[in-house]
Formats: structure tokens, sequence, C-alpha cells
């Protein structure tokens, strides 16, 4: 079975299909995002990962004048920054067609422009596509490069380039993510203020998505790789008050779940405010500690979000979900139709 992908962000947000699915019993049921207030039940608390989208995709050329394209995937605490490579190419290509980059070496220089270049400071041993660079500057300078040059990430089933504000939330604050958290910019300011309105709790969080794919096999089977986080205070002063009150923890987003659940488990099943950077692969056979309910996009069988979604439903229910989409013609990808499980 294989679903449609969405060509571009749809103009009225509640419009999008929601299918949901009951975790006890199986119970599946067609909606609207609209819906959503009268699906969750008061003293329920829903997640939103406010990471704004950065413009993490750039042309580059090598000093000899080899042309590729430098893709964030992470920000490193010491101000250097992980990097997948591609070759030559843009996102009109699929990235599994792109070709290989030129191969990196240690202390090489990628010129991104005349005043910006990215020095290769590490080599992964996964991929000689994934590499970690230092910027030729920084602070408050390298943003401005950044922004200046760089173009959001997107993929060849886009139908023309994306804006950076289409890849924006709402609530979008600091700028983490190199792809966006596409669950959370599903949802319009005036939904949120209805949930709140009948006694759902909002509560924030922040997580650095990193790339969905760099178009060879066996990094895109390793993906997501770490990613860093941070919870608030009040984020968890919260959750602890919902857990005191019976009410259901949702998160909105695979990179929600990533972030709570990780951050539980490094405390050693206490869940601490502040940051850090999880390598948590969630998926069959983990059971979930903190997270009860789960909004998110239509992912096709081995995408690493529909493995992290197994965890919290067996596989012949999530088929059942794709076979419901399909028959609806619903779309699938960052700006497609989501599912709900509770």
């Amino acid at each position: 079975m294989a679903l449609q992908a969405a060509v571009w962000p749809r103009d009225r947000k509640n419009e999008a299909a929601l299918l949901v699915v009951q975790r006890e019993g199986g119970d599946l049921e067609a909606k609207t995002l609209a819906d959503l207030p009268f699906l969750l039940k008061e003293k329920d608390l829903l997640i939103l990962n406010d990471a704004a989208t950065l413009p993490a995709s750039f042309s580059a050329k090598t000093e000899e004048g080899d042309m590729l394209e430098l893709r964030l995937l992470s920000q490193v605490f010491n101000g250097e920054w992980r990097a997948a490579l591609l070759g030559s190419g843009d996102w009109r290509q699929r990235t599994e067609d792109r070709p290989s980059p030129p191969p990196p070496l240690l202390g090489q220089n990628l010129i991104l422009s005349p005043s910006l270049r990215a020095r290769i400071t590490g080599l992964s041993d996964l991929s000689p596509r994934l590499v970690q660079i230092r910027f030729s500057s920084s602070g408050a300078e390298l943003f401005r490069g950044l922004y200046a040059l760089g173009r959001p990430v997107q993929y060849s089933y886009l139908k023309a380039p994306l804006p950076l504000w289409q890849v924006q939330s709402a609530f979008a604050s600091r700028p983490w993510s190199m792809e966006m958290p596409s669950a959370g910019a599903a949802l319009p300011l005036s939904l949120l203020m209805e949930l709140r309105r009948a006694g759902v709790g909002i509560a924030a969080l922040t997580h650095a998505c990193g790339l969905s794919s760099v178009g060879e096999k066996i990094v895109d089977e390793a993906l997501p790789l770490g990613e860093r986080y941070e919870i608030p205070e009040e984020t968890v002063d919260l959750i602890r008050e919902t857990r005191k009150t019976k009410g259901r923890i949702i998160a909105v987003g695979t990179s929600v779940m990533r972030a709570l659940e990780g951050s539980f488990l490094h405390h050693r099943g206490f869940l601490k405010a502040g940051g850090g950077e999880t390598e948590l692969l969630i998926g069959p056979g983990y059971v979930p500690k903190l997270v009860q309910g789960l909004l998110t996009g239509l992912h096709e069988f081995g995408e690493s979000h529909h493995r992290l979604a197994e965890s919290l439903l067996p596989e012949t229910a999530l088929a059942r979900v794709l076979k419901m989409a399909e028959d609806r013609g619903l779309r699938n990808h960052e700006f497609g139709d989501l599912c709900l499980i509770l």
C-alpha cells in the first residue's frame, strides 16, 4: 500500500483529515483536525514542540571547485555542527538519486559564500556523507549568514520551492530544527484556543528535529541520530499535575515523544527540567513511560516515524490505519493528514 504525498501546505489547516485509533480495542474513526477538542478530555495535556525551523540547506563548493549541498543535521554543544553532504543537484531530485559528494577530508574548507566557510573537523564512522563542521563565523554574525544563504530542507515530492515561513508552526520560538516539527505546524492558534477552553492543558518543549533522509540507505536506516532537547520547569510541573489527576500526556509529534521518553530514561525514571541530547530510538517492543497518546502524520512502513508509532500500537492496527488512509485518498509527509493514537 502506498499513500500519495501532500505536495504543498494546506490553506485551511482545520480541514486536515484525522484518523483516530484507540490503543484499547483498536477502534478506528475518521474525523478532521477540527474535531480534536471533542476527542481529548478535560485534564489531558497536549505537549508541543516549539522549535523554529532553520534554513538548513546550503549550496557549497570545495576549494577545488566541486559543487555539493550541505544540509545541517544538528548543532553540537561546543559550537560545531553535524551535517550531511549531498552531491550536485537540488531538492527537485530524489535524495537517493543524487550523486555522492566528493570525498570529504579533515581540515577541508567548504565555501558557502565569500564571507562564510565551513571547515570539516570530524568524519563519521557510519558514512562519508556525515561530517562535523565549524563555521568561519559565530554568534549573531553566523546566524545572519545562515538566514541569508540557506533554504529550508525539502524533498522532491513538493511542487515548488518552500519559503521559510511555510515551515514554521504558529508558536515557533528558538531556531533549533533542521526540518519542520510537522505535527505541531498543523495546529492553528485558533484550535489551540478551543482546546484550552475545553479544559485541555497546553505545554511546550524544544526539540531539534534532524533530517528525514540523506539518500544513503545505511544512514537513512539509522535516522534519527542524536537530537538535543530542552524541557522547561513549567512543562515538567504540568506533566506531574496531569499524572496526579489521571489526565493523559499527548505528544504532538514524534519529536516530543522522543524528548520526553529520552529525558525520563536518562534520569532513571524521573522527569527533570533542563536540556540534553537523546539518541533513544523508539520502536516495536518499547513501552512508553510517560506518553499516553500521539498526534502524528501518516507514515508508511519502514519509516522511522512509523517504527516509533509501533511502540503505541501493534503493526496490525497501524496497517488498518494506513488502509483507511489509502481508501480515503489521504496524504502523507509533512503537509499531509494526521493520525491520533489514544
